[in-house]
């Protein structure tokens, strides 16, 4: 068996949370159980998406990409290559 988190559109369809592993046509039986409220969160724990953000992060050495992320994606000028503005 496999749990899947979902969530009710409100009007008439369960939508999926995140991807799911089935194939197309596939027959299923649906057990509906209310999760936990949302109040049990506990901020910095396991699910937290900021602590999982942090297995993420890697160090790119790279000392001004937050003020120069345009020029790092798109190729745009720098910011401290820019003329002050007047």
């Amino acid at each position: 068996m496999t749990t899947l988190k979902a969530h009710f559109d409100g009007k008439r369809s369960l939508v999926l949370d995140e991807p799911a592993d089935l194939p197309v046509g596939t027959p299923l039986r649906v057990h509906v159980e209310p999760a936990p409220p949302l109040e049990e969160h506990v901020p910095g724990g396991p699910d937290d998406p900021l602590i999982r953000m942090l297995d993420l992060a890697v160090d790119a050495g790279i000392r001004d990409l937050a003020e120069n992320a345009d020029h790092y994606l798109y190729g745009h000028p720098k910011q401290s290559d820019q003329p002050d503005e007047q």
